[in-house]
C-alpha cells in the first residue's frame, strides 16, 4: 500500500512537498504556496523503482513528462555512482499504472489519490 512518508524535505520556492511511496511507487505531490491546504501545483509518480524505474511528471499549465531514470550506477563495481538524472522515455503505460495505483492507493490521503488518478485517466485519454 503506498502510504505518505511524514516530514518530507522541503525545498525553497518549490511549495510545498508531500512524499507517499510502496515498492512499486514513489509519488512527491506539489501544492502551491507554502501548505497542504492550496491546489495542487504537480506531482511526479515514479514506478518500478526496482526494475527500470521511470517517471511521469505532470506540472499545472505545462502538462506530462515521461522519463526513465539513470539512477546513476556505473557497469563497473567499484566505479563511483553519479547522481541519478531523468531521461526522455517512450511511451507511458496509463493503464498498467492506473490501475495499479488504483489498487495500492487505499491508505493515501483520498483526496490525492483522486487527483492523481483522473490526472493519469486524462493521459490515457488523450492518446
Amino acid at each position: 500500500m503506498v502510504n505518505e512518508v511524514q516530514g518530507a524535505r522541503q525545498i525553497p520556492g518549490e511549495g510545498y512537498r508531500r512524499w507517499f511511496t510502496d515498492q512499486f511507487f514513489d509519488l512527491i505531490v506539489w501544492y502551491e504556496g507554502g501548505e497542504p491546504d492550496g491546489a495542487i501545483a504537480g506531482f511526479q509518480l515514479c514506478y518500478d523503482k526496482f526494475n527500470k524505474e521511470r517517471a511521469l511528471t505532470w506540472r499545472r499549465g505545462k502538462g506530462f513528462t515521461h522519463e526513465k531514470v539513470d539512477d546513476g550506477e556505473g557497469p563497473f563495481a567499484l566505479q563511483a555512482k553519479m547522481t541519478p538524472i531523468l531521461l526522455p522515455d517512450g511511451e507511458f503505460d496509463a493503464e498498467g499504472v492506473t490501475r495499479r495505483l488504483r489498487e495500492q492507493s487505499g491508505a493515501m490521503d483520498q483526496e490525492v489519490a483522486r487527483f492523481v488518478l483522473d490526472a493519469l485517466v486524462g493521459y490515457g485519454r488523450k492518446k
